[in-house]
């Protein structure tokens, strides 16, 4: 499954610097049955610039472990780091884009962009055209002064997305964010994500239930255990970009398809005992 152009990319990876840091992370709750471990030693480097889905059945702490490297969840146990330092709490360097789109009704288009911008001192005239170029770079240049409830699901996340960037994260963490869209919308976004990402060099941290959308953004793909999380495997994506629906037909993308597959499946067979 490997080659010659995708191994090269992994080395690449490999040396690069360790952007996040997850070191034995822990998390228990406190529940009406007792206590429940939703992640149990979770480890793992993640590099500058490097994609990171992460795939795994309903339950496993996926979401968890994504809200504790945002810093709005705290380790039972463990810690965790970006670029060296302990993360104690949400910061400027770690951006978060959910399922849901979290925007200001009340704002129109170009202000919700620019409020991630305000959050960093930018303000008037300078907010106003950073925010026409962020909102360019996902083709909703024409929707500045509409209000979200006159925009599609898919455009609605794409403002999400325009916003995450406008705060400049080097890290990105994307919970779902195409889950409730329809498959056409999803795969444009697919593509738009990875051309940003490419141009603009952000680190992603990307939760996904769907295999194809994971081996199509991914260098690496992290499969999480059933309850209690843990990762179970790490699986390189060594399908050179740009990565198209065409690549879905080739041998390569098909072969490391099943085997994904077949490991989230056996741990979905796991949550069903």
């Amino acid at each position: 499954m490997a080659g010659e152009a995708g191994n090269l990319m992994k080395n690449k990876i490999e040396e690069r610097p360790v952007r996040v840091k997850i070191d034995n992370v822990i998390k228990k709750y406190n529940g009406r049955n007792g206590e429940m471990v939703a992640l149990n030693g979770v480890s793992l480097d993640i590099h500058d610039n490097e994609f990171i889905c992460v795939v795994g059945p309903s339950g496993c702490g996926k979401s968890t472990l994504l809200n504790i490297i945002a810093g709005l969840l705290e380790p039972t146990e463990g810690k965790v780091y970006c670029d060296g330092k302990e993360v104690t709490g949400t910061g400027t360097e770690r951006g978060v884009v959910f399922q849901q789109y979290a925007l200001f009704p009340w704002l129109t288009v170009r202000k919700n962009v620019m409020f991630a911008l305000e959050m960093r001192g930018i303000k008037g005239k300078e907010a106003k055209e950073k925010a026409m170029e962020y909102l360019e770079m996902v083709d909703l240049g024409k929707f500045a002064d509409s209000y979200p409830k006159e925009l599609s699901g898919g455009m609605k996340q794409r403002v999400a997305i325009a916003r995450a960037y406008a705060a400049e994260p080097d890290v990105l963490l994307m919970d779902e964010p195409f889950g409730a869209l329809d498959a056409q919308t999803r795969t444009q976004l697919q593509t738009e994500l990875l051309e940003t990402w490419e141009k603009h060099n952000k680190t992603c941290f990307f939760i996904t239930h769907d295999v194809d959308e994971a081996i199509i953004l991914a260098q690496r793909v992290v499969i999480m255990s059933a309850r209690p999380g843990r990762i179970k495997e790490i699986v390189d994506i060594n399908i050179p970009y740009p990565r198209t629906q065409e690549t879905k037909m080739t041998q390569e993308f098909i072969d490391v398809k099943n085997h994904i597959w077949r490991q989230v499946y056996q741990e979905y067979l796991e949550v069903r005992k």
